[in-house]
């Protein structure tokens, strides 16, 4: 248990111990009783800590009685800013707001105002300029984009006299490519000011912000001795999943243990939309989950989502790693991964959504049989130790929702397209693992991660060369282009393209995309066809030019070397630089060299 708030060394103003009453939060956290002495005596701070261990409050309370203790000298202006906080994403910026807000209701003659996208920034211009603010929460393209604007608001002066700056998830920041952002942001600021960088891990990059940001920080590490690196009230747990039965394994790992609310993390956006759109229609009634999504393509509907997962008692969200850092939702019970993640630390920034401020939670990770050693690999690398859960679904529930799934594909194209895209990206996701040594892709089930999809048959690309598919269940007698839009505009107008291909033999249209859909729709009988046809007219054009050669009916000779022949050196020469500087793709110089 920490110490109480009563027993730090400086004492803090009365408004503010009001709004920390009214938080219910008796003792502090220890990143709390270490950082906020530390800011209050004017320090600068860079803090390592655990991720749910209480960072927020512990920059949101210095902010507000710093700038309480110097309105006893000159009352703030209305559009005087004191304090910034700069959030890695819009969803941790709204979390801080919200717990600022509270706060505020026992502070008074201070407010805030939200910069962040989702809306536009002459909204942010006009809300700012008719209510003004003291404190500004804000993701780091936001506020330089408002600092730099010219022509309608004078940001820079507004900021001038800034007594304090926080950096908030400092080493997602960097990950999320603002650097440049950053560096600009900070050569707006005055140099007389308190700045807390805050962060769960201290990478090279941190140190080089910290060097260039702040003026002889207090290096503060809550974690640094920890024998683990995530939450003490936290159990983590992993299944190995067959081959084909990770969703089935998913759904009997949710009914054995009643989860009420999980978010599961998957690995893209288009993995997200896919399952979101699948789960609500096979998972069981019984489970009563609401099933919920969000992923960092979503504009708009990621506020309204994550308040109505906060508000669900029950529920279900599908998501990216756009919520593996900072977000705080109380209730999560489980915290459920399809996948291993890119890094090793997005792992414990993942699973660090459940058992925060000391709560209990539980989170799983579903791996393959060949994915075991993963296991031990982050147990040595993050200090974190998963225990084992057997697989309760059986092969009958693999198949079953497999058909379930392949059922709904075959009604809706525009659905089997975004399974087909899912899977696609999942293969290209796992790709890229940062501990490919051990998550390798050849070792990856591709047939049997297909099924899982429940796909209708195998896109084309180039992973899928050379590779078993056998565990890929094939449809036999089932004509692909008999699956239609259920957007009836749209089927109209691919029977029309259809009816014209199959009278033309060519899909009508010159789009990229369109030559995509008639080489995905034409029968692999026709299509070997047309391939003998234009190999017999290569090498009858091919015959012509030899015998023209033997003839010197060519054109004139450079060094014995027909032009003809010259120039399409050349164009062969350029394909194959093109080629080693993967600028084609290996289908392209195959076809543009006339081997296939």
């Amino acid at each position: 248990m920490g110490k109480k708030w009563e027993s730090l060394t400086v004492p803090l103003h009365d408004e503010v111990k009001n709004g920390i009453k009214s938080l219910n939060f008796p003792f502090m956290t220890p990143v709390q009783a270490a950082t906020i002495p530390q800011l209050l005596s004017k320090k600068d701070v860079a803090a390592e800590a655990v991720t749910g261990s209480g960072k927020t409050l512990a920059f949101l309370i210095p902010i507000l009685d710093i700038l309480k203790k110097r309105e006893a000298e000159e009352k703030w202006q209305k559009h005087q800013v004191g304090a910034i906080v700069i959030s890695p994403t819009r969803e941790l910026a709204l979390q801080t707001k919200d717990v600022l807000s509270q706060l505020l209701d026992s502070v008074t003659n201070l407010s805030q105002i939200l910069f962040v996208g989702g809306t536009t920034v002459e909204e942010d211009v006009k809300q700012f300029k008719e209510n003004g603010a003291n404190i500004i929460i804000c993701t780091p393209g936001r506020l330089e984009d408002l600092l730099t604007r010219k022509q309608d608001l004078n940001l820079p002066n507004a900021v001038k006299n800034l007594e304090v700056l926080i950096l908030d998830e400092a080493d997602r920041l960097l990950d999320l490519g603002f650097q440049k952002s950053l560096n600009t942001i900070l050569s707006y600021l005055p140099r007389q000011r308190r700045t807390g960088l805050f962060s769960a891990t201290q990478t090279k990059e941190v140190q080089d912000l910290i060097r260039a940001g702040m003026r002889n920080p207090v290096l503060v590490s809550v974690s640094a001795k920890a024998k683990q690196s995530t939450p003490d009230m936290l159990e983590n747990f992993y299944i190995l999943a067959k081959n084909n039965g990770k969703l089935a394994t998913l759904i009997s790992f949710l009914r054995k243990n009643k989860v009420q609310k999980s978010m599961l993390f998957l690995p893209t956006c288009a993995c997200v939309d896919y399952w979101s759109k699948i789960f609500p229609q096979i998972m069981p009634k019984d489970l009563g989950l609401t099933v919920t999504a969000i992923h960092g393509k979503m504009k708009d509907k990621r506020r309204k989502v994550l308040d109505h997962f906060r508000n669900s008692e029950k529920g279900l969200l599908l998501c990216t790693d756009v919520m593996a850092r900072g977000i705080d939702i109380p209730e999560v019970d489980w915290v459920l991964q399809w996948d291993p993640p890119a890094s090793a630390s997005a792992f414990v920034h993942r699973v660090g959504r459940t058992a925060r401020q000391g709560q209990q939670g539980s989170a799983l990770i579903l791996l393959l049989e060949n994915e075991e050693s993963y296991v031990n690999f982050i147990e040595t690398n993050q200090r974190v130790k998963l225990n084992p859960i057997s697989d309760c679904s059986s092969v009958d529930d693999i198949n079953s929702l497999r058909e379930k799934i392949r059922a709904l594909l075959k009604k809706d194209r525009a659905l089997m397209e975004l399974g087909t895209k899912a899977y696609v990206s999942h293969i290209r996701a796992y790709s890229k693992h940062e501990c490919s040594l051990i998550l390798r892709i050849k070792e990856l089930p591709l047939g049997a991660l297909a099924a899982t999809y429940g796909l209708l048959q195998l896109p084309k690309m180039p992973e899928l060369k050379n590779r078993d598919l056998s565990e890929f269940p094939e449809i036999t007698n089932f004509d692909i282009n008999s699956v239609p839009y259920r957007d009836k505009h749209r089927e109209a107008v691919r029977q029309k393209k259809l009816e014209e291909y199959k009278t033309t033999g060519q899909w009508p249209s010159n789009n990229k995309k369109q030559k995509h859909i008639k080489k995905a729709t034409e029968a692999w009988s026709i299509t070997k066809q047309n391939k003998e046809v234009r190999k017999e007219k290569r090498l009858k054009r091919k015959q012509a030019k030899m015998a023209a050669k033997s003839e010197g009916k060519g054109k004139k000779r450079k060094g014995g070397i027909i032009e003809e022949d010259l120039e399409e050196l050349k164009r062969d020469m350029a394909l194959l630089k093109k080629f080693k500087k993967k600028k084609i793709s290996d289908e392209q110089y195959e076809k543009e060299m006339g081997l296939t």
